[in-house]
């Protein structure tokens, strides 16, 4: 099947498919007399394999992991639930720090009266968390924030 047909099959873009060729994440494709990328099942099985786990949040790099480990027959399953253990790790992670910048915003939001004066403390906020080395950059009224001199 050629490149469009290996999309459709897949889910997988065609333009996805021809970087994950370029990486070497996936074999390149066998030719056709005409020069045509010609893909299997087994290569639609894979790109299905790598749309899932992009899917799941798994990096290329893990993805290559994965997929070494999918096609070796003697790998131990302790080594896959390794790597997607760190993937659950990873996305914990960013999940926290998700939470704690929603917390944050929400914070500064319900302090802000939202009224037609000036006074902001959304913004006194957001200064407030500037890094004691960016404090001698403050915008004056209605000014473009400019470097102290």
């Amino acid at each position: 099947m050629n490149i469009g047909q290996a999309s459709k099959a897949s889910g997988v873009s065609a333009k996805m498919i021809r970087y994950y060729e370029q990486t070497g994440l996936i074999p390149a494709a066998d030719r056709t007399s005409s020069g045509y990328r010609d893909y299997s099942e087994t290569d639609v099985h894979m790109l299905r394999f790598i749309r899932r786990a992009r899917d799941l949040g798994f990096s290329v790099a893990e993805i290559s992991d994965l997929l070494g480990l999918w096609r070796d027959e003697a790998r131990q399953s302790g080594e896959v639930k390794r790597l997607a253990q760190g993937h659950i790790d990873e996305l914990h992670k960013k999940i926290k720090g998700l939470q704690d910048m929603a917390n944050t915003l929400t914070t500064l939001v319900k302090t802000c009266s939202g009224d037609h004066r000036p006074h902001c403390p959304i913004l006194q906020g957001l200064e407030s968390g500037l890094e004691d080395e960016d404090r001698s950059i403050r915008p004056r009224a209605g000014a473009v924030a400019r470097p102290v001199q």
